[in-house]
């Protein structure tokens, strides 16, 4: 990538301060800038760097205020972040792939759409039907009467079991499994289990990115369903007849029951557990490692701990946590205190 910062703001409908010919050929945090970068500020807490870092050129907001002299190039943005992540997928750069690798095996009896784009070693089951520029990449196993939509990638070792659905425009990333059996037991005598058959499947809507080595099991019947512009972080386990609302975003080592609920816009942080048939209203937060053992129903809300409760009562409460132990020395002091009362009366 080369652009001056002229190009940059017009890519980005922002307002240059400075020079709008200096060129930038990378990019880089702000707190290690260097000549030919581009950096950005977002969080206030890194506003000293903008009068240190040497990065060329930053993406700053509109009402952002300085007091000190800066030398790089300002480029003036609604959402600095934003802006950055809208630039790279401008200038992200990807082999065009298209074609059938040799050593790849698709069935007679699947369909492949235009432009697809199939790896070596990679493995296409009976009845797959795969939409338009769809991009597999080695070493990927399809099985039967799988369905995936336009412009999805699915990279170096996914799994994606029978009749699962992918919609159009998603990512799966390494490692990932799709449809693979639900934790489906049923206790019996002496303390042994009989399997369940997960007969159903799994839904991807349009949008969706999964992280590496992610799983999401299929139902037992009917689908686990993830919802449109869902995103995944790595390491996330989704049970059978789980269902996750639009636009929501989980981040890794999250562990969510069979049969949960979890609604729009919501935002879950890492490590949280979830226990299984719960309901998870929409726009609710859940902070990392938070344990959730009962439903959330009111929109908006947001909990932490473990059992979680609503963050302010939970923060409250943990100041008085971490104070016991001075609480407990002041609590000795004056029993003892009483005591040595009563003795010398």
């Amino acid at each position: 990538m080369k652009f001056t910062a002229r190009q940059i703001a017009d890519q980005l409908n922002g307002v240059i301060e400075g020079s709008p010919d200096i060129t930038v050929h990378t990019v880089c945090r702000i707190e290690e800038g260097t000549p030919g970068a581009l950096t950005f500020l977002s969080n206030p807490k890194y506003q000293p760097y903008v009068y240190q870092t040497k990065a060329s050129v930053i993406l700053v907001s509109k009402k952002a205020v300085f007091t000190g002299a800066i030398t790089p190039t300002l480029i003036r943005v609604d959402d600095p972040y934003q802006a950055l992540a809208k630039l790279l997928t401008l200038v992200e750069k990807q082999p065009d792939r298209k074609g059938l690798e040799e050593m790849s095996y698709i069935h007679p009896e699947a369909e492949l759409g235009d432009g697809v784009y199939v790896g070596a070693f990679a493995y296409i089951g009976k009845g797959v039907k795969i939409g338009n520029r769809v991009k597999i990449f080695p070493h990927v196993y399809i099985s039967d009467d799988v369905v995936i939509g336009d412009d999805t990638h699915i990279y170096s070792g996914v799994k994606i079991h029978h009749q699962s659905h992918i919609g159009n425009h998603c990512i799966l990333h390494s490692g990932v499994v799709i449809g693979g059996d639900g934790f489906g037991f049923a206790p019996g005598s002496g303390m042994n289990y009989s399997k369940i058959p997960q007969i159903g499947n799994v839904i991807l809507e349009d949008h969706v990115e999964v992280g590496s080595n992610t799983t999401i099991d299929r139902a037992t019947i009917g689908s686990t369903i993830i919802h449109q512009g869902v995103k995944l972080d790595n390491l996330i386990q989704v049970a059978h007849n789980v269902e996750i609302g639009a636009n929501t975003v989980i981040a890794a080592q999250t562990g969510i029951s069979g049969s949960t609920k979890i609604g729009k816009n919501c935002m879950i942080g890492g490590q949280v557990g979830i226990v299984g048939h719960l309901t998870i209203a929409d726009g609710t937060r859940i902070a990392a490692q938070s344990g959730v053992g009962s439903s959330i129903t009111r929109k908006g809300t947001t909990v932490q701990g473990s059992p979680a409760f609503d963050v302010i009562p939970y923060q409250k409460s943990y100041v008085v946590y971490r104070n016991l132990p001075a609480m407990l020395k002041r609590l000795e002091k004056l029993e003892n205190m009483k005591l040595q009362k009563r003795g010398d009366g």
